[in-house]
Formats: structure tokens, sequence, C-alpha cells
């Protein structure tokens, strides 16, 4: 075992995660603003979506598209500006945290009201949080922690108790796990939330066709109706990122998300459109299936085959990958390798989640050699059927097929390749996540025991403990060791090999303002207008 030990170490060693030299345009461009604008009132303005949202509700989405969707219209006790900074929305105030951090108070807005009518207040907070942690299939619990109990005092008042400190509180509640739900909506027990959702926002749900369009109108009850332009937005499901760029052109679709970098440069030189773009907090990935047989969620079990049962056969593929080579050849050096969840940027990067597994072919069939594999393993990859997943996979098989495994590639639709990840109907799975501000919400739910995104079934007593105490402390360098030391672990175990950070790119039609992207990959509508024409 000892011998094993050793040959392990020489072919795994890490180096300093090394960017391209040759880069695209990398400047932040966040916002169209429409200070200092004309703006018009009313009109229908349509958005391309690059993927069909999964259930609009907030409770048990996954979907980064979504999200899109009901950012116009759910807003959220706290939200992130264009410098990544938390602030206050349906919260007035940033919480206050008790001395030893397990009582955490949060005052809330008064005089606002659900698209439904129903008054918000603070006991409608705490319906939709004690919703999160109890309902089944929820993938907002492990997002907010050890929570004993939440109550509201009075009405403009939130009280949230901890068995432990937990620091990531405020950043999950910038996000779906504080998006507030209609108490009327959630007791009607003849309608699905999803299929008829109220919160409050500038906007409020009309209809859905599902694979073709959602449409969202103006909500006139909304606390601040005076600041949205729109009467109506129209988000139209457009998968094929040619086909989104050519109706931008054509002025069919005002807004269009997940702009391919094969578009991008060309976009930005068109005289009528208008390009945002931002770094991500996020990341693309893949995800090994270990141990999840009977669903997202549910007790793991070990899964056969060398991939599921040997971390040397998943470390032999990751030093399989060439992560720059692959990002400057399929995007046009618009995006950055990866090999964490950590981007970075976040203040909680630091060498040892920054480090990236080196590129060494010969190395990982020395590993699948020592695992006893036959040469070349193949393994099955699901990839989502869009262009840019599709030339990503295609060069990550040429990749992989120098460090011994035969990629055999099964693209299916996005919608149906969540259905597949929950379910654990897969073996290996490209699929990314758009990012948190927080660590904890780019690792915890993913790498933890159970969580509501560990659709892998990683199991590992050492990740959870690693990750419940980083979630226990205020201090950002304390943390950031611990989160460095998860890193570390979760590139020995592989659970979900990280291979790519892309940006966050989207356009816009020029008479349009009001449209924000910032790092956590939202595309924000709920202030957007057509700029009112010069007479």
């Amino acid at each position: 075992m000892v011998a094993l030990a050793t040959l392990a170490m020489t072919v795994t060693g890490c180096v300093p995660l090394q960017y391209p030299e040759a880069r695209g345009p990398q400047t932040d461009v966040t916002e169209a603003p429409s200070t200092g604008k004309g703006m018009q009132s009313g009109g229908d303005l349509v958005m391309a979506l690059s993927s069909e949202p999964d259930k609009l509700d907030p409770t048990t989405s996954t979907s980064l598209y979504t999200r899109f969707v009901m950012n116009a219209m759910c807003e959220k006790l706290y939200d992130i500006d264009a410098d990544g900074q938390i602030v206050p929305q349906l919260a007035t105030e940033l919480p206050e945290v008790s001395a030893d951090g397990l009582r955490v108070t949060i005052p809330v807005r008064t005089g606002a009201q659900f698209s439904d009518g129903t008054p918000f207040n603070a006991d409608a907070v705490r319906g939709t949080l004690e919703r999160n942690l109890t309902l089944e299939g929820s993938t907002r619990k492990a997002e907010l922690g050890p929570i004993e109990r939440v109550s509201a005092p009075d009405a403009e008042t939130v009280v949230v108790e901890y068995a432990t400190p937990f620091a990531p509180l405020t950043a999950a509640l910038a996000d779906r796990a504080g998006m507030i739900l209609s108490p009327t909506a959630l007791a009607d027990d003849t309608t699905a939330f999803a299929d008829s959702p109220s919160c409050v926002g500038a906007f409020k749900f009309v209809e859905r066709i599902p694979q073709t369009s959602i449409k969202l109108e103006r909500d006139p009850g909304y606390y601040a109706a005076d600041e949205v332009h729109l009467d109506t937005i129209t988000f139209r499901i457009m998968s094929d990122a040619n086909i989104r760029a050519a109706n931008l052109r054509s002025g069919d679709v005002h807004v269009a998300d997940a702009i391919s970098p094969q578009d991008a440069d060309a976009l930005m030189l068109e005289r009528d459109i208008e390009v945002l773009q931002s770094g991500s907090l996020g990341y693309q990935g893949l995800t090994v299936n270990i141990g999840n047989t009977n669903g997202t969620g549910q007790p793991v079990e070990q899964r056969e085959g060398p991939l599921a049962s040997d971390p040397r056969v998943r470390q032999a593929l990751s030093m399989s990958i060439d992560r720059p080579a692959l990002v400057n050849s399929v995007f046009n050096n618009w995006y950055d390798p990866a090999c964490s969840a950590i981007s970075p940027n976040s203040p909680f990067a630091t060498p040892a989640s920054s480090n990236c597994p080196e590129f060494d072919p010969e190395g990982a069939r020395a590993l699948l050699q020592e695992a006893g594999v036959d040469i070349p393993l193949t393994v099955t990859l699901n990839v989502a059927n869009s262009p840019d997943a599709l030339r990503y996979s295609q060069a990550l098989q040429a990749s992989v097929r120098e460090g011994g495994f035969n990629l055999r590639i099964e693209p299916v639709e996005y919608s149906t390749l969540l259905d597949m990840q929950k379910g654990g109907k897969f073996d290996l799975m490209q699929i990314g996540w758009s990012g948190r501000i927080d660590p904890h919400g780019n690792m915890a739910t993913f790498l933890t025991t159970g969580a509501g995104n560990n659709d892998g079934g990683y199991n590992s007593a050492e990740m959870d403990d690693l990750l419940a105490r980083a979630a226990q402390l205020s201090d950002i360098g304390e943390r950031a060791e611990l989160y460095g030391e998860a890193v570390e672990l979760a590139q020995r175990d592989n659970p979900l090999i990280y291979t790519y950070r892309q940006r966050n790119i989207t356009a816009h039609a020029s008479d349009v303002a009001g449209v924000s992207t910032y790092t956590d990959g939202v595309v924000r509508l709920s202030r957007a207008g057509f700029v009112a024409e010069e007479d």
C-alpha cells in the first residue's frame, strides 16, 4: 500500500493555475444604464433564453434559466449589486447577528404586497423559510444551514435561530432561498405554486407554453411600480446560440442570454447591438455519479464501475484534461480554465483553491494501470445538446483519449439533462453552476452528504466536517483556509471535476436600457425599458 500511495503522489502534483496570455475582451460591462436617458412607458420586451427553465418554484428549482424568470417577479430579502456587494431588497437592512452567532434578526419592508394582493410581512417570510427547510425535494435546505427555529415576533421582524453559527445565511438569502412566496398561493391545494407563482416583484406571471415561452406582465401593485417601464416581458426558448444571435440582429428579440464566444466578437461590432459581460462566480465541470442510485438527496448506494468506485480513475480523468488548451481552442480565449468552485477573484480564494491538477496523460495512464483498468476505459458522458456544449465535449473527448479514456458522448435536451441529474440516471455529466458570492453556495450543496444538489451521491465525512466548520466561522481568512482544504480533498476524490469558468455574456438591442448582468449570472430586467426616440 505504501508503494501505491507513493505512485499516486508522483503523478498528481498540483501547479498554479496558468491562464493563457491571449485573451478576448475582459473588461466587465455589467449594465446598460437608463440614467440620463428618456425611457418609454410600455412595450413588450422579448428575451431569448438559451434553455427551458425548470419548475417556477424557488424552493425546488435548480436551473439558472429559472432564476432569470423568477428575478423579474420574485424579489428576495437581499440582492447583490454590480460590485458583488450584498444589498437589502425586501429586507430593509443587513441582518443583525448576536454575539454568539446563534440568533439572526432581519428587518423587513412594510407596505409591499404579493402579486395576488396578499400583504407582505414577516410572517410570510417565516412561512417561506420554513417551506425551504421542510418541503420534500427542497434544494434550498442545505443553503440555509442548521436552523432550529424561524419566528416573526412582529410584522416587520424575522428572527432565525441556529444550533451552531452559520455565516453564509445572508448570501443565501440573496438568491432563491430569499425569494418570498405568497402564503395565499402556497395554501392553495388546487394549484401547484410553480403553475401559478405569486411573489413580490415588478412583474407577475401570465402564462407558460412549455418549450416555447413564458410571459410576465407589469404588477400595478408593486411597491416601486413607478420605476417599472415595460408592460410585459416574454421569454422565448431558443437553445441554439446562432439562432439567438440571428433573432437579435433581426430585431425579433431585444435581449439574449448566454451569447456564444463564437458570436460575441462579431456582435460587439454591430451598430444596433450592445454586449454586456461579467466574470462568473460559477464553473462548468463534470459530475461523476458515485452513489446516486435512488435520486438526489436519497440514501447513497455505491455504484459499480471503475469511475464510480475508484478515486484513482477519477483522478486520472481530471489529469487527462488540458484545461487551458480546451478553453483557448473552443471558446476563443473568452473563458478561463477552472479547477475548483472558488473563483480566483473571490475574497475566499487561496493558493490551495486556485491550484490545478497538471495535465499529465502519461501519469493518468499510470493511475489507470495501477487501478487495474483496461485501457482505453469507455465512459459515457451526457451533455446538453447546445452547440457550445457539444463543441467542448468533442474537444474533451480528444483530450482525454491521450490519458486512456474513450469518451462516448450522448447529447440530450437541457431539461432532460436536469431530470437525469436528479434521478441519478447517468455515469458522467457535463454541467455547470452559475455561482454564488459565498463559497458555501458553490460547494456545500454539491459536496455535503445528502445535500439538495449532491447529484453524484458523494459521501465524505471529512468533507462534511470541513464545510460545516467553515460555515460556522465569520473570519474570511479562516474560512478561506478551510475551503482551500476542501478543494484539496475534492481534487483527491474528484466527485466533481471542474473544467472551466465562463464569462456571462448578454447582448441587447441598443434601444433597450436598464438591463444588467452581474457575476451571479442572472440577467436582470425588472427596470429595463425602451429608450424614447429623440424629437
